[in-house]
């Protein structure tokens, strides 16, 4: 079983989801609508198209097996079918 306490996160003060964006890569604690989440997604995903650990960023989610929001610009859903693809046990 993977330590997450171990694995590097050096690489995420340099995110650019840090700070007034970040409500954008998460789902709110209310009911959310379809054209709302697609919304918040869409500018979560541009604001990581050019994020330069963007690489980063998704390995970690994908190592550690992240279950929510938006990292290195895939969705809960998008990273368990890259790793799926990948062959990982998902």
């Amino acid at each position: 079983m993977l330590d997450v306490a171990s694995v590097d996160r050096s690489w995420q003060m340099k995110g650019l989801c840090r700070g007034n964006h970040s409500y954008l890569f998460f789902p709110p604690s209310h009911a959310e609508r379809k054209e709302e989440r697609e919304r918040r997604e869409y500018k979560a995903k541009a604001i990581c198209s050019v994020c330069p650990v963007k690489v980063e960023c998704l390995d970690f989610a994908v190592e550690i097996r992240e279950p929510y929001g938006i990292w290195g610009g895939y969705t809960e859903t998008e990273r368990r079918q890259l790793m799926t693809r990948r062959g990982v046990t998902v």
